[in-house]
């Protein structure tokens, strides 16, 4: 099924898409307040946007100086061209330790190339460490949210989840409590754990490090108290320097939930005390997008998720419903670019509002890319034919002033007095959830010439 059909489905629940709608919206107001609080916000964005794109443009060159430093303090890096790969490596990683344990924290990158379900056929035991990503995985679902994984459930579903797995008080479901059992049990997992994996937020190049950003400090318990950490980086977290890290940290969590900063903003530069640390740099279809003049752009962004919080669809109907790893306008282009048969309802996902656009601190410009991705749909051949002959019909309207000014004026003389069961019927779709506006006595093109005397 598509993103229509999904999108359904959430919005069947009236409740939920309510309250889900304005869940993120107040994270959104959040995240206008932490914007307007620095007088430098746009002069930030400009500056970050300026410094990836520069990255992007020397990527092969940063990312060997990344690799270089990182040997030289004595981090063992592998490289991935897929998610198959990456697998593969860090099963030999854990294989090699006789690891069967691995606490993960904080990354995306792990969901994208399904590295849990690879694990477990294979014998490894994997907890998710984040606290939306562990209610997640015990309900057996994928993230919903980038930032907010468990964004779509509420406390009484989280309750109910605990209590078959963990053993928590039936219909006990106050959030302290909650976050407590979970920490109790997460403890355990982290005491005997064999390795820790965690994700990359950004790569320094000229000093081998990462830095991983944090709001729980579970990061930093899953990376220190196994002697084995493996960590996880696309190709695109690359930096180039340790002092551009200030310009994207004091633009990520105001972007992403309105913090000056993650309550944890951790450096890893080597591994603990006789331990190891690899670093497994992943491809999987990123250099394919970057070779794209429309769409490489899309490579800056720093999974704040502000162009979820704010887009009216991604509001409205789910992250589920997009059926790719990063959901919202940014997981839309990038599952376009990455593979647009499967992906052919996502570029229409969006009301090209530019919402999106105005909010990502790395201005990428994504409601036009998700229109150029819907050109794309068109010219291979792949958009819904109803679609097809609707779009069709509107356009050659629109091209034809005549038809389309004659199509205005019987629509406000004859629709108003046709039977409701006429006008909401099948064949609108549209209005399956939606009531008409009143329409007006006059058409804006009508009460200009109006007032310019006659003049068009």
């Amino acid at each position: 099924m598509g993103h229509p059909e999904l999108a359904k489905q959430f919005t069947q629940d009236v409740e939920r898409t309510h309250w889900h709608d304005k869940a993120l919206w107040f994270v959104r107001e959040k995240r206008d307040r932490a914007a307007r609080n620095l007088p430098e916000w746009e002069q930030l964005r400009q500056l970050a946007k300026d410094i990836k794109t520069h990255t992007m443009a020397n990527l092969a060159m940063y990312l060997e100086q990344f690799e270089a430093n990182a040997q030289a303090r004595g981090i063992q890096v592998h490289w991935a061209k897929d998610g198959n790969e990456h697998n593969r490596i860090v099963l030999d990683i854990l294989k090699s330790h006789k690891a069967k344990k691995l606490v993960k924290s904080k990354s995306m990158l792990t969901e994208e190339c399904h590295l849990n379900p690879y694990l477990e056929k294979n014998g490894i035991e994997v907890v998710d460490t984040d606290l939306g990503e562990r209610i997640v995985q015990l309900r057996n679902e994928p993230p919903s949210h980038i930032v907010l994984p468990a964004i779509h459930l509420k406390k009484e579903d989280v309750s109910t989840t605990f209590q078959q797995y963990m053993g928590t008080e039936a219909g006990n479901s106050d959030p302290t409590y909650l976050t407590h059992a979970a920490r109790a049990n997460l403890r355990e997992k982290f005491l005997h754990a064999d390795a820790g994996l965690t994700g990359v937020n950004f790569g320094i190049s000229d000093t081998g490090g990462f830095v991983v950003c944090t709001n729980e400090g579970n990061a930093d318990l899953g990376a220190g108290l196994p002697k084995l950490h493996i960590a996880s980086m696309g190709i695109e977290k690359i930096i180039p320097r340790a002092k551009d890290l200030a310009v994207f940290t004091r633009l990520l969590a105001r972007s992403a939930t309105g913090q000056p900063i993650t309550s944890y903003t951790s450096h890893f530069h080597g591994p603990v005390e006789g331990g190891e640390m690899h670093i497994v740099i992943v491809d999987n279809g990123r250099s394919a997008i970057l070779g794209n003049e429309k769409y490489k752009e899309s490579l800056n962004c720093i999974r704040c998720g502000a162009c979820l919080n704010t887009c009216p669809v991604y509001r409205r109907s789910g992250g589920h419903s997009y059926q790719y790893t990063i959901p919202g306008p940014i997981g839309s282009s990038l599952g376009a670019s990455k593979d647009l048969e499967s992906n052919k309802t996502l570029p229409f996902a969006c009301s090209l509002c530019a919402s999106c656009t105005n909010v990502c601190p790395m201005k990428i410009d994504l409601h036009n890319q998700l229109y150029y991705h819907r050109q794309d749909v068109v010219n291979a051949g792949l958009l819904d034919k109803k679609k097809e002959v609707a779009l069709g019909l509107v356009a050659w309207v629109f091209k034809h002033p005549f038809l389309l000014d004659i199509s205005g004026k019987m629509a406000r003389k004859i629709v108003p007095h046709l039977p409701r069961s006429l006008v909401y019927s099948k064949l609108n779709e549209w209005g399956e959830h939606r009531e008409l506006p009143d329409f007006p006595r006059k058409s804006f093109k009508e009460l200009y010439k109006e007032r310019k005397g006659g003049k068009s």
